[in-house]
């Protein structure tokens, strides 16, 4: 009998520095979106799993949580050597089971490392503060981890958004247990060996693979301080729910509508060519593309050109695949259903193949005018390579159809008018506002977060904002000095 090879080795759990295979637990076949081939499977693991990798955790912590700040984030510092050293071997498997252009699998892992630099400048941010509050008193603020913490990652960034997490929570004293999406697991096995070759000890970072069962042992787990978790806004919402009742942290990221407001003085190359980069990138599999643009007043020129710059993006070439074939069929009838309902298709992305991949799950790029604000596909979050167009009147109505949106991740107007533009950002309803930039993703020290139903919690999970998540203050006062006056502090 012949038995097919998996391209790559059965993901297991990595629990205790060592990975372990879960005999008790089902398994799920992992498939390349490329080619929609069974490239490897994964453990679908509950709470006998989740109970070890806590465990390890919790052994390693005291010893971890004791290293200074300024030890644990050398192992940081080689961690980023392997990370541009391995560069290739990382790509290329984001690549393989995200379904992203090798230039976009590229970009990722270099993210990654732009995170763990970030980590690595740690000790100059949480230098604790001293000062004498009274004669002879002083009052010194420190900064403690808080034990043993969790990250459950999404399907479309497997390499970077671990790096949101793993190393800030780390080198801040934590220890981790990463849950990556059972879609995309194999990155997570090879971060997990670099850092180990870096010099991260045992039970540090945990991995723990699974779907809905282990969330939500995660989120009731009594050993887990803090929980974050970036995916749609529907299971954000019952994660924030779940993890806050039973008295964790939780920082819960959700999906994104984000509008991009073309002003008819817009420079029509530059936008239009920026416009249709934020549509497309990562096959639109990202909860800062640009999926609603408002075109206001008379942008007939910035369209026009705008179509032209989408038919250079090509299935197979400089667009990725979407993660699914379920992905692709509820995208595709988004698009269906935006034009039964009388939107008008410049550009229809469905039906894509690309030779010799024809097994493969492709949208092509999709850009569709006059769709109304009621429609569901000017609501929902696509999750593809498809741009709808609404049209306003002005820009006060332009930004009533972006207040009106749930979410509030990203919201970005082009336009030469300084006036204009500062309008905007003092009035639209996001976290994060570009000018003349269609994904306007903020670089470490700045934290990335959303607004309304695109985050549920404080804080930040990344840059500086992270710090306040991810650790606790201890606040210490002290008098040496019998001989000074009292009052009524001392």
């Amino acid at each position: 009998m012949e038995v097919d090879v998996l391209k790559y080795p059965a993901v297991r759990n990595y629990i205790a520095g060592q990975f372990v295979a879960d005999a008790s637990a089902r398994t799920l076949e992992v498939f390349s979106p490329i080619s929609g081939s069974v490239i490897s499977t994964v453990p679908l693991s509950g709470m006998e799993a989740l109970n070890q990798a806590v465990e390890a955790a919790r052994g390693a912590f005291p010893v971890w949580s004791a290293v200074p700040i300024k030890e644990r984030v050398q192992i940081f510092y080689r961690y980023k050597t392997l990370l541009e050293k391995n560069l290739a071997e990382l790509t290329a498997l984001v690549r393989e089971e995200n379904g992203k252009t090798t230039d976009e699998a590229r970009a990722e892992v270099e993210k990654a490392i732009e995170l763990t630099e970030f980590a690595c400048s740690l000790p100059q941010l949480v230098a604790g503060e001293l000062m004498e509050v009274s004669a002879g008193v002083e009052c010194r603020v420190d900064r403690k981890p808080l034990g043993v913490v969790a990250s459950i990652a999404p399907f479309n960034f497997p390499n970077m958004v671990p790096h949101w997490t793993v190393p800030n929570a780390i080198a801040l004293g934590n220890c981790m247990i990463l849950k990556p999406s059972e879609q995309v697991p194999i990155s997570a096995g090879r971060i997990a060996e670099l850092l180990k070759e870096a010099g991260l000890p045992d039970g540090v970072l945990n991995i723990v693979h699974g779907d809905k069962e282990i969330v939500e042992a995660i989120c009731d787990h009594s050993d887990i301080k803090a929980v974050s978790f970036v995916g749609s806004t529907k299971i954000a919402k019952v994660v924030y729910q779940r993890a806050t009742s039973n008295l964790k942290r939780c920082v819960a990221l959700g999906g994104a509508k984000n509008h991009l407001l073309v002003l008819p003085d817009a420079h029509v190359d530059m936008t239009a060519s920026n416009v249709a980069a934020s549509m497309s990138g990562c096959a639109g599999q990202r909860c800062m593309a640009g999926s609603a643009m408002v075109a206001v007043g008379a942008v007939e020129p910035i369209i026009s050109r705008l179509v032209e710059e989408a038919r250079k993006i090509v299935p197979g070439k400089n667009l990725g695949s979407v993660i699914s074939q379920q992905a692709k069929e509820r995208i595709e009838r988004y698009i269906t259903e935006a034009e039964q309902a009388g939107a008008h298709i410049l550009l229809d992305g469905r039906n894509a193949v690309v030779p010799g991949q024809e097994d493969g799950y492709y949208v092509g790029p999709t850009v569709i005018d006059h769709v109304t604000p009621d429609m569901a596909i000017a609501r929902e979050e696509v999750f593809g390579p498809v741009l709808a167009i609404i049209r306003a009147h002005d820009l006060d109505e332009a930004l009533a159809i972006e207040n009106a949106s749930n979410y509030g991740n990203a919201a970005s107007v082009f336009t030469q008018s300084g006036g204009l533009a500062r309008y905007v950002m003092e009035n639209a309803s996001a976290g994060m506002i570009g000018v003349n930039i269609g994904v306007p993703v903020p670089r470490e020290p700045f934290s990335f977060g959303g607004w309304n139903e695109s985050k549920f919690g404080a804080c930040d999970i990344t840059g500086k904002s992270s710090i306040e998540f991810w650790t606790q203050l201890k606040k210490v006062t002290t008098k040496w000095n019998p001989e000074s006056r009292t009052n009524w502090m001392s």
